[in-house]
């Protein structure tokens, strides 16, 4: 059964609304009790803005900081490098890379288990006891005593950190319509390059400070500090964190029924947990070729963000002891945060995706070739500035642009996201290898690679362009045809706007 209702959802929040006609496919009942389709544009405004005032303060706060500490937990790794680790486990070789690596297993091997009983759950209590879990593991690094066991830790802290990433991104697609997701996405986001950022704060005080505390080394309070944290804050996420519009407790009735009917309204389709099985929703998903070219492109991206892991011994080769070293990180990634929500923003507001994307990744592809090709130390700090610049904001983007191109239902959704973030992730196995200590200063493969992946992200961001124009001149073609077929048949047109893709 259709409503028609006057209402534009792909229009910025913060814009007036314009008088188009969209058509909502749901629940009758919603508009027979609440008489959503029956308001004025501005109170549609109005109640829109409040609503998202409400979930921002609810969402974003709390899904940065447990973004901060995720980034916080796997990338400490680096940190610790430096105060130690190594030699006191009696690392040789490509050891330390192997326990880069090994995370990324755990983690791919969850993803997709995870998002498919993530849409059967409460999001909040299970996002909540995986973060606590992955909070005791990084903990339990600081306790471990050679090779084997803190390879079992890394394993085991990407299993638990799995269900996140691709968990909170189903949560924000279910709260946000496609106008209003990506510099969402870029607030939750930034939490990676705040976890970089406080990181090398944190790590050069606890590693100038308490290096043999109490008999322990430096590199193990790390560990056991920033796991405490994320133990306790795990504890308010699962308070904190709304689950479905339907079920969330501080909105009221009409606010919950409201934040139902818009997203029905932005993608013209119910979002209904239950709506299709988990094997159906999987067919849908892999039969989707968006699913793949999007996969490949944050491949790609995320390729090019491995530097990340080893970014503290890349700025080391500038000289610098390991607490200036470290402290020298933090102005890179706080700008990093900032042109990362910058750029998304501006996506987002503009609604336009590809060369927002392409931009991004020509300032990494440019930075990567001035580190490896200088060792003039001032031309290589300018040039670590444009590498995470230019990396991360780009999977900001993919990432929000991925779930507005998944058609309802929100299993199907689930589903696409999780293999997406499988193909993203799964550069990070063999990514851990592209900075062997062997290569120093330069690190002239890593850069090469990394510039090849910064050009192969740009050529699949084009190439989805041009397959997501086509998608719309079919769908252009198709109200044509049956525009034309309800005149010859002495029917008025339907002047119904239907779902077009963002390019």
């Amino acid at each position: 059964m259709a409503t028609t209702v006057h209402l534009d959802m792909d229009k910025p929040e913060d814009e007036n609304l314009e008088n188009i006609v969209v058509t909502i496919i749901g629940d009758p009942e919603l508009n027979e009790r609440f008489g959503f389709s029956e308001h004025t544009d501005e109170w549609h405004r109005k109640t829109r803005n409040r609503l998202l005032h409400k979930l921002d303060l609810h969402i974003l706060p709390i899904i940065i900081m447990m973004y901060l500490l995720n980034y916080l937990d796997r990338s400490n790794l680096s940190q610790a490098r430096l105060g130690g680790l190594e030699k006191d486990l009696n690392l040789r070789g490509t050891q330390f890379n192997m326990i880069t690596s090994i995370l990324f297993v755990g983690y791919l091997l969850m993803q997709i288990p995870s998002n498919i009983f993530l849409v059967r759950t409460r999001p909040s209590l299970y996002l909540g006891i995986c973060m606590a879990l992955w909070g005791v593991i990084s903990g339990l690094q600081g306790s471990t005593s050679n090779f084997s066991g803190i390879l079992v830790c890394r394993f085991f802290l990407g299993f638990v950190e799995a269900p996140f990433f691709p968990g909170i991104m189903m949560l924000l697609s279910s709260w946000y319509t496609r106008a209003e997701l990506a510099h969402r996405f870029a607030f939750f986001y930034g939490g990676s390059q705040l976890g970089n950022m406080f990181g090398g704060l944190v790590a050069a005080g606890v590693l100038g400070n308490m290096s043999h505390a109490l008999g322990i080394a430096g590199w193990r309070w790390l560990f056991i500090i920033e796991g405490s944290i994320t133990v306790v804050i795990s504890l308010l996420a699962a308070v904190i964190l709304p689950d479905y519009p339907s079920s969330t407790k501080w909105l009221t009735e009409e606010e919950q029924a409201y934040a139902a009917w818009r997203l029905s309204a932005d993608i013209g389709e119910v979002d209904d947990n239950y709506s299709m099985g988990v094997k159906d929703a999987a067919i849908l998903a892999l039969k989707d070729y968006k699913v793949y070219l999007f996969g490949l492109m944050l491949h790609a991206n995320t390729l090019t963000q491995t530097f990340s892991y080893f970014f503290p011994t890349i700025v080391q080769t500038l000289g610098y002891n390991s607490t200036i070293t470290l402290l020298l990180t933090v102005p890179v990634w706080f700008l990093a945060f900032i042109f990362g929500f910058a750029i998304s923003y501006h996506a987002s507001r503009t609604n336009e995706r590809t060369f927002h994307i392409m931009g991004a990744m020509a300032i990494a592809l440019i930075g990567n070739i001035l580190v490896i090709s200088t060792t003039n130390n001032a031309v290589r700090f300018f040039a670590m500035f444009l590498m995470p610049i230019g990396a991360f904001p780009g999977v900001q983007i993919i990432l929000a642009w991925v779930a507005n191109s998944m058609p309802r239902p929100a299993a199907k959704r689930s589903i696409a996201l999780a293999i997406c973030n499988v193909f993203s992730n799964s550069s990070n196995i063999y990514g851990a290898y592209l900075y062997p200590s062997s290569d120093g200063p330069r690190y002239i493969k890593g850069g090469i690679v990394i510039s090849c992946a910064a050009v192969v992200c740009m050529l699949c961001a084009f190439a989805m362009r041009f397959c997501l124009i086509h998608e719309n001149r079919k769908l252009a073609l198709a109200e044509e045809q049956a525009a034309a077929e309800a005149e010859a048949a002495g029917l008025e047109p339907s002047k119904k706007k239907t779902f077009r893709q963002i390019i």
